[in-house]
């Protein structure tokens, strides 16, 4: 059975090293979490305009729009990552008025 590079993990010999692997654990599951409320942000957007209701689009989208400003701020995403997908929402948000 062959182990890949990731799987096997060095043990880190100093005291402040091992600290910053403990941190690491912790931010990587509070990143993972905001990372998915994101994501699940952009898909309720996306399914109320698949259903095509312009009312629940817009409260979506207002609440997506602060999770996703939220996320760049804490520099998770890149700041044109966030302005791309929100600009993105808008139009489709927009589309369903026409």
């Amino acid at each position: 059975m062959a182990t890949s590079s990731k799987a096997k993990k060095r043990t880190v010999r100093l005291a402040s090293g091992r600290k910053r692997a403990r941190q690491d654990v912790k931010l990587n599951e509070a990143n993972s979490s905001l990372r998915s409320k994101f994501r699940t942000s952009i898909k309720n957007v996306l399914k109320a305009v698949a259903k095509g209701d312009k009312s629940a689009a817009t409260e979506m989208f207002k609440t997506a729009q602060s999770v996703i400003d939220s996320i760049a701020d804490k520099g998770i995403f890149h700041k044109n990552k966030a302005a791309r997908h929100k600009s993105r929402l808008s139009a489709k948000v927009k589309a369903l008025a026409a």
